[in-house]
């Protein structure tokens, strides 16, 4: 039989949290890295409210620095992109047996802050089709969905990409691999833009988005010039996909986005990985994308407002 990996987790929030502690359950030995509550999950574990499941783990390996973990297997950055420049130093440890890591984070061009450090050969890279939010001092609670789907970063689906598939779903987490990443990741686009953008510039919730015709109608524009701009890259992008992110956020739980949260705890927004990456990207193929443009603007003044 394969060995069981062994796994660290930077970044113990909504989505580290979640994935992490259902690796845990599992059996599996997981290095969690916390901050403000390092004491209180060091004391009492974690809590998981899920719609797989509730669960409490009473006793995790909790570490206030990744300089105290193990060699591990798997690495999962769950930091936000905006916390990206500390990876050259937070990999160091959890890396230094040859693991790989699996990068679950949003927006374009966010590898390159892993593969700096590690090689492009050693990353793994993944989007995380989640409602999750952390609630309290080591407690997770999600809401809807859950899909993890990732691949290699420069190479054909491999053994090891193939066992943390089936590690993750044997822990119970819904995951696929996936050949074509740069696809599902403007696919995450046509929902992380519209709807990340707009909750933190109206202050509204998923709900209050969609049941609205004025901002349904401005989401579906935005949502055409993403798949637009896709489409022109020459990623797999058809029409359906554009219904298809309308209809999962009318039928999901009503949710706070991690955008407006961050935006309410005084947080710095991902403005460049969610949306400056790709204006950029879109702008070298000729693609104009106005709406995203404002919304990006918007959202840079409110952020730097709300940070001085």
């Amino acid at each position: 039989m394969t060995q069981r990996q062994r796994y660290a987790v930077l970044g113990t929030g909504a989505l580290g949290g979640l994935y992490g502690g259902m690796l845990a359950r599992a059996g599996h030995e997981v290095h969690f890295l916390l901050h403000s509550d390092y004491d209180h999950v060091r004391q009492q574990g974690l809590k998981i409210e899920s719609r797989w499941g509730d669960f409490e783990l009473p006793d995790v390996h909790a570490h206030a620095s990744t300089s105290e973990m193990p060699p591990c297997d798997v690495t999962i950055v769950a930091l936000k992109t905006t916390q990206n420049h500390l990876l050259e130093s937070l990999l160091s440890a959890p890396t230094s047996g040859g693991g790989r890591v699996l990068v679950l984070q949003n927006g374009l061009g966010i590898e390159s802050a892993s593969a700096n450090v590690v090689g492009p050969d050693r990353v793994l890279t993944g989007c995380c089709f989640l409602c999750s939010n952390k609630v309290g001092p080591g407690h997770i609670r999600h809401l809807d969905h859950g899909r993890i789907v990732f691949g290699c970063l420069d190479r054909d689906v491999d053994d090891i990409a193939q066992q943390t598939h089936d590690e993750l779903a044997a822990a119970g987490i819904e995951v696929k691999l996936s050949g074509d990443m740069a696809s599902v990741r403007w696919r995450k686009l046509l929902w992380n833009i519209p709807f990340n953008g707009l909750s933190v510039i109206l202050d509204a919730s998923s709900k209050e988005l969609i049941e609205d015709p004025a901002t349904l109608s401005l989401a579906r524009e935005l949502i055409d010039e993403v798949a637009a701009a896709a489409i022109t890259l020459g990623h797999d992008i058809d029409e359906s996909m554009k219904e298809q992110t309308i209809q999962s956020t009318i039928t999901m739980v009503p949710y706070d986005s991690s955008m407006r949260l961050d935006y309410r705890f005084g947080r710095p927004l991902e403005i460049q990985a969610i949306f400056e990456a790709p204006l950029v990207a879109a702008k070298t193929a000729g693609v104009a994308m106005p709406r995203v443009e404002v919304l990006r603007d918007q959202l840079r003044f409110l952020d730097t407002r709300n940070r001085t």
